[in-house]
């Protein structure tokens, strides 16, 4: 990492009960606590910057976190049923036994 693309930092004093929200808000996220509590301030800068109110905010949220996790559902899905059709055809463990070969051959 370059001197110019280095990034900084600075520590502030939170409440406790502030940072324990943002891990177990983070933990679903796959965000550490930092990261939330970032998520978290930007979000609050966009609402006001757009003049949002609070239940506006809320609203546009709600929706976009709603759309996001039955895209994840549907891709979850799409994951399991190809899964399930290379298992039944036979592909799947014949590219298992392809990867076992190779592995073999670099070990050697």
């Amino acid at each position: 990492m370059t001197a110019s693309t280095a990034t900084t930092f600075a520590s502030v004093k939170l409440p406790a009960a502030l940072v324990q929200q943002a891990r177990e808000a983070a933990l679903p996220m796959r965000r550490s606590a930092a990261g939330q509590i970032e998520y978290w301030a930007t979000l609050g800068q966009v609402i006001e910057h757009q003049g949002l109110s609070v239940q506006e905010a809320r609203t546009a949220i709600e929706g976009y976190e709603a759309a996001r996790m039955a895209q994840h559902k549907h891709s979850v899905a799409d994951l399991t049923s190809r899964l399930m059709a290379a298992q039944t055809s036979g592909s799947l463990a014949q590219r298992v036994r392809e990867v076992v070969e190779e592995n073999r051959a670099l070990a050697t």
